[in-house]
């Protein structure tokens, strides 16, 4: 599989692992996180998760600017990572963290640091392509770049998780997801007696090792203290990954190319650049933007897997067995993605051979319509059942009336598929599409298209709280048909600049 590629590429997919350790440890328990610590809504949370999920995609274009500028991107990426290593430090400080702002301005640390870090090795891994030696292997680069990252993603939940229940267990409580929603209720005196007298109370004896409290504000006060402090202490496992990705980066950064020391060498200009008049910079920056546009839609949609259907696990899923608990449902997609992309590159190396492989915007196109159909299973899974404020009302959903976790994983996996034919080939064709003095800039330029998707996460979030569950998914099937429909109608266009 790794035939025929740079010999940097697996350094690059190895530092990036570090990134995606953080990011997953971030999708698996941030949403539950801000509304454990702060008792938020859904809405809310979900409010606070799009300003930061942008914030991670848009200042890609600062951190973008900032390497194309300098010509440093080996220097720009090392302080990404020491930046966010920073934040993640900060976040897992329960002593600091004590307002919903304070945790907004460590994420947005943590933001800051992925602009400088993440769009430029993306920009890095596609310098190595640029070469005729290289090529034709871009688009196939990519998904194994896309692949090896994902290695780190997939054992981020269960790393967290384990974090955050072993404190738990410490302080002589076991997990619960219901329990930190209902001990604010609780707290706040808006639990009617039913609730506290059945469900709650069977709950806290459940998590209590068998043994009623007996003063139950006095445990739904410990509880949440040590489900909240469990949380802040799992952010620590992403501080670990980020030096791991460090000391990878340093030791290997020799492998990589460097487009200034390239600049200097150079004795006369390259026949790409000198095709690369105005008038054709301008029509491939237009072509980028109009992809940029279309995919927003894919990543509103996508991105509701740390939102929308982390509250749909919480709320909605029967736990146990392989499915313990919510954040692990968070491990699906990075486990997939390693799973996946070998068969996805046979499968595009067998119909290549044929004559017959779909260009590159055309697979990005079929994967807006695959994401569409994982929100048709979605919605016929959630058929019948009843909305969120019947569910609170009632202290919970009982075990007999929630959904088999398989509904999820199934959902996850034609996600994953979608993903797999969008992301790592969309970064493929801004490598190949973007201007040579604007690669960095135009790869943030793709991660804040995605940034504004995740800008309007906090949309899924309202409906799910406000309308019926089926409804909310239907929705997402839209989006993803309109963007499908979009993006085949701009194909053979978008064809002839890439060529």
């Amino acid at each position: 599989m790794l035939k025929g590629h740079p010999k940097g590429l697996v350094p690059a997919a190895l530092a990036n692992m570090g990134e995606r350790f953080g990011f997953y440890t971030m999708m698996a328990i941030l949403t539950l996180f801000l509304m454990s610590k702060f008792n938020l809504t859904g809405t809310e949370a979900g409010k606070l998760y799009s300003i930061f999920y942008a914030s991670i995609y848009v200042l890609a274009l600062v951190g973008g600017f900032i390497a194309d500028r300098t010509r440093n991107y080996k220097g720009t990426i090392i302080a990404g990572l020491l930046v966010m290593s920073t934040g993640y430090v900060l976040l897992s400080m329960p002593s600091l963290i004590t307002t919903k702002y304070i945790a907004l301005s460590a994420l947005l640390v943590i933001a800051f640091g992925n602009g400088l870090f993440k769009g430029n090795l993306q920009a890095v891994v596609g310098q190595m392509y640029d070469s005729d030696e290289y090529r034709a292997k871009r688009d196939s680069g990519f998904q194994i770049f896309y692949m090896f990252i994902n290695v780190g993603a997939m054992f981020a939940p269960f790393l967290a998780t384990w974090v955050r229940n072993t404190f738990v267990s410490m302080q002589g409580f076991s997990y619960n997801a219901e329990l930190p929603g209902m001990c604010h209720l609780y707290a706040d005196g808006k639990m009617t007696e039913e609730v506290v007298n059945g469900r709650f109370t069977e709950l806290a004896t459940q998590v209590s090792n068998g043994i009623a409290p007996t003063n139950l504000a006095e445990f739904a006060t410990n509880y949440l203290s040590a489900f909240n402090t469990g949380f802040h202490y799992a952010f620590l496992t992403a501080v670990v990954a980020m030096l791991i990705s460090l000391v990878i980066f340093i030791v290997t950064k020799r492998m990589l190319p460097d487009p200034n020391a390239k600049a200097k060498a150079k004795t006369q200009v390259s026949k790409e650049e000198i095709m690369q008049d105005a008038k054709e910079i301008k029509l491939r920056i237009l072509a980028l933007f109009a992809v940029f546009a279309v995919v927003i839609f894919f990543w509103f949609s996508f991105h509701q897997n740390g939102l929308t259907l982390t509250m749909f696990a919480k709320d909605y899923t029967l736990l146990g067995g392989i499915f313990p608990s919510v954040e692990v449902f968070q491990s699906i997609n990075p486990f997939l993605v390693v799973f996946l992309t070998p068969l996805v590159i046979l499968i595009f190396a067998a119909l290549a051979k044929k004559g017959k492989e779909p260009s590159t915007p055309k697979k990005i196109a079929i994967g807006m319509g695959i994401a569409a159909s994982a929100f048709v299973v979605m919605a016929i899974g959630s058929m019948g059942l009843p909305m969120l404020t019947e569910v609170q009302t009632m202290g919970g959903l009982p075990d007999a009336e929630r959904i088999t976790p398989w509904l999820l994983f199934g959902v996850y996996f034609i996600l994953t598929v979608a993903e797999l034919f969008i992301s790592p080939l969309g970064l493929s064709f801004v490598s190949k599409v973007a201007p040579a003095h604007l690669q960095g800039l135009m790869q943030g330029g793709w991660l804040t298209a995605t940034a504004v998707g995740n800008a309007s996460l906090f949309l899924g979030a309202i409906m799910y709280e406000t309308i019926p569950i089926a409804t909310t998914w239907t929705v997402f099937v839209a989006v993803c048909l309109v963007s499908m429909t979009a993006m085949f109608a701009m194909v053979k266009w978008l064809e002839r600049v890439a060529k």
